[in-house]
């Protein structure tokens, strides 16, 4: 089982600019961002967009707003399960011993752990999700190569509803509030994973932000960044439960903060 304190809070560098997470322009003014093309990993100055280390945090769990309990068994009837790299690098290849089609860092550029959501495996192999285009893209790594945990958590978000639900073993734990994407930015749906966590001090994003292995299906580029859905904070109160973004998932600071505390990287979120 993973350690949650030392694992889904992820270790981050201490300069580093959230345009290098790349989310889809989710800062609470939302009217006031720029979606003019621009080189992935160019944007606010490192200086002015930094982030801690994040372990050991005081924050309270989530409480449940209801007793409500349903069974919620992970799409392919099996527990979570993540994969983090163990070397510097990880190769990933279209089939077991099959052709390379991505070569990733690890740490990640944001400089934390390169972490993926094991969705098969075959004799030594396993089947990765990969936070990469095109939305759901996998392929297939050594598993010498990665460290695999078994993840109790999982996120469903409504985009209909504006509502995030928190399961653990496949019962529902908490519902919070959300504020998604609007009709001409929506937040893509499918079944996604956490792929890191950053403390920004951009203005607008809360005090937490995780990363998502979605991108936007309208905007390519946003703010330097590749357009990477997040999972971040807001100041902005009066935004949740409102479909306002561009693209990204708002929740409140408490609830984001206490979602830290619970959720390590690789916890799949389902978007529909």
């Amino acid at each position: 089982m993973m350690t949650v304190g030392s694992i889904g809070r992820a270790t981050c560098s201490a300069a580093l600019s959230l345009a290098l997470l790349g989310v889809a322009g989710c800062s609470d003014d939302d009217s006031g961002g720029s979606g003019q093309p621009a080189r992935a990993g160019q944007g606010a100055d490192p200086a002015s967009s930094s982030a801690t280390q994040t372990q050991g945090s005081s924050a309270s769990s989530p409480v449940p707003r209801d007793g409500a309990e349903e069974s919620a068994a992970p799409v392919d009837g099996q527990a979570a399960l993540s994969a983090t790299a163990t070397d510097d690098t990880v190769v990933v290849l279209d089939r077991p011993r099959g052709r390379e089609t991505h070569r990733f860092d690890n740490p990640t550029e944001t400089g934390v752990p390169l972490t993926f959501m094991v969705v098969g495996a075959s004799h030594g192999w396993v089947e990765v999700q990969l936070p990469v285009r095109p939305n759901g893209s996998t392929g297939w790594v050594e598993e010498e190569d990665v460290d695999l945990a078994t993840i109790p958590y999982e996120l469903r978000v409504s985009t209909t509803e504006n509502e995030l639900t928190l399961l653990e073993d496949g019962k529902v734990v908490s519902r919070f509030d959300a504020a998604t994407g609007t009709g001409q930015t929506p937040t893509p749906t499918g079944r996604y994973y956490l792929t890191e966590l950053i403390e920004p001090t951009n203005p607008g994003y809360g005090d937490y932000a995780y990363g998502v292995s979605a991108f936007s299906d309208v905007l390519n580029e946003f703010g330097g960044g590749p357009g990477q859905i997040g999972l971040h904070g807001t100041t902005e109160v009066d935004t949740i439960g409102e479909s306002v973004s561009h693209g990204c998932i708002r929740l409140s600071n408490e609830d984001i903060t206490a979602l830290t505390t619970l959720l390590p990287l690789g916890t799949p979120i389902e978007i529909t």
